[in-house]
């Protein structure tokens, strides 16, 4: 059975509901079941009450127009790009599923595109081969350099080459697909550390970002992973993968708020050009179905 975006609820439950306190206890339970957190999903409430009443806001398009404003304050996007004549790093981390490898190399296929012709991928997930061979694949069909190592080798060493590579030519751009094992945990914090210490030696000031790759349909579980990541290295923007999903999740809302982590990119497709830079009017307008 198909699921009822939260876009679809909130139409149903304004068509059928005075602005009264039973709506604004409907909203909770459809901003929840919306994928927004329940502490997020009660406190957008409470100010919409509270807003409304303050405002005089009776009519259905005000407060909807209201209930916009309120989760435009949530939702945070930001605009990266590699600057000028600088080393570009970029960590890509995420579990394993998310479609992080994939994201990698459309992020290197956009930059080249922008321009970004220095740009080399490197092969950080040493411990699948698969990730290995797959991101060698998604090089040689875009015409990408990747740098890698032999299965179950340091991954650090890989970003260290990887960027040695890269800037012999000038500046560039380097992006690392790293594992995501989260079942052993202890492990792949020790090996992000790593990484995270040699890719800031190695690129210029304010030119390294660590990225995080949320599957935007998996919901609270999404956030979850955020806050694990964020714990092992502190995350500077997320990229949402899975956004052609019809029943978009308002997860964005609950990392934006609970993390203060931005978005960076969505992902809509399997394509290599299916990644485009997030806008939060646009996710906004989408999750209300405007």
């Amino acid at each position: 059975m198909a699921k009822v975006s939260f876009s679809e609820k909130l139409k149903n439950l304004f068509n059928h509901k005075k602005i009264s306190d039973d709506f604004f206890e409907e909203l909770t339970d459809s901003l929840i079941e919306g994928d927004v957190g329940a502490r997020t999903a009660y406190e957008i409430s409470e100010i919409l009450e509270k807003n409304a009443r303050k405002k005089h806001l009776s009519e259905e398009k005000d407060v909807f127009l209201e209930l916009k404003s309120i989760l435009l304050e949530y939702v945070k996007e930001i605009s990266l790009f590699p600057e000028e004549n600088k080393n570009t790093i970029w960590m890509v981390l995420g579990v394993n599923g998310v479609g992080k490898t994939t994201s990698v190399a459309k992020l290197g296929n956009y930059m080249k595109k922008k321009g970004i012709e220095n740009t080399v991928l490197a092969s950080a997930d040493t411990f699948r081969a698969a990730a290995i061979e797959q991101l060698s694949l998604h090089g040689e069909r875009l015409n990408l350099r990747v740098v890698s190592h032999q299965h179950g080798s340091d991954p650090a060493a890989v970003v260290f080459d990887a960027a040695d590579a890269c800037f012999s030519k000038g500046s560039g751009l380097v992006l690392a697909d790293t594992a995501g094992r989260l079942h052993n945990k202890e492990n792949l914090v020790h090996e992000l550390q790593k990484i995270d210490r040699i890719a800031k030696e190695k690129a210029s000031e304010g030119a390294y970002k660590r990225i995080l790759v949320l599957d935007s349909t998996t919901g609270q579980n999404a956030l979850r992973q955020a806050e694990v990541f964020n714990e092992s290295v502190p995350l500077d923007a997320v990229i949402l993968t899975k956004y052609d999903s019809t029943a978009k999740g308002g997860v964005a809302f609950s990392i934006g708020k609970e993390l203060g982590l931005p978005i960076a990119f969505v992902c809509d497709g399997e394509k290599y050009e299916n990644i485009r830079p997030f806008s939060s009017e646009e996710y906004v307008d989408a999750f209300l179905g405007l």
